[in-house]
């Protein structure tokens, strides 16, 4: 089975490099993508993805934001979050959200094995330092 990802961030470059890394594994592709927080709760309404990976910093509404609404809407989807900065609070926070992993935007290789890890129901958090 194919497992179906949203991506949400709003950088173009960063979506279009997240599809190219994501689409490179045979089983997954990506159904939709999102510009801002809003975008990705409708696309997950439109959408039913069986993952998303979701940046914190976007506009109209953030992830985090973003992460309690689909979980309020699916609390069973897991939620990727993608960003520049993690902190302990922000992990936390996140958590809290409905989130189940974070990957640093510096560390893009690492969204691979977030991906995997939560498809396996696993979490993901790397502790920052």
């Amino acid at each position: 089975m194919v497992a179906r990802i949203l991506i949400a961030d709003d950088s173009p470059l960063v979506r279009q490099r997240l599809r190219n890394l994501l689409e490179h594994h045979s089983d997954w592709c990506v159904c939709g993508e999102a510009a801002n927080g809003e975008e990705a709760v409708d696309s997950v309404r439109e959408l039913s993805p069986d993952l998303i990976v979701l940046d914190f910093m976007m506009p109209v509404m953030n992830g985090l934001q973003a992460a309690r609404a689909i979980s309020k809407l699916v609390p069973s989807l897991p939620i990727l979050m993608f960003s520049m900065h993690i902190s302990r609070q922000l992990v936390e926070e996140a958590q809290s959200a409905g989130v189940r992993g974070a990957v640093l935007k510096t560390d893009v290789k690492k969204v691979v094995e977030g991906v995997e890890a939560l498809l396996r129901h696993e979490c993901f958090f790397r502790s920052p330092n």
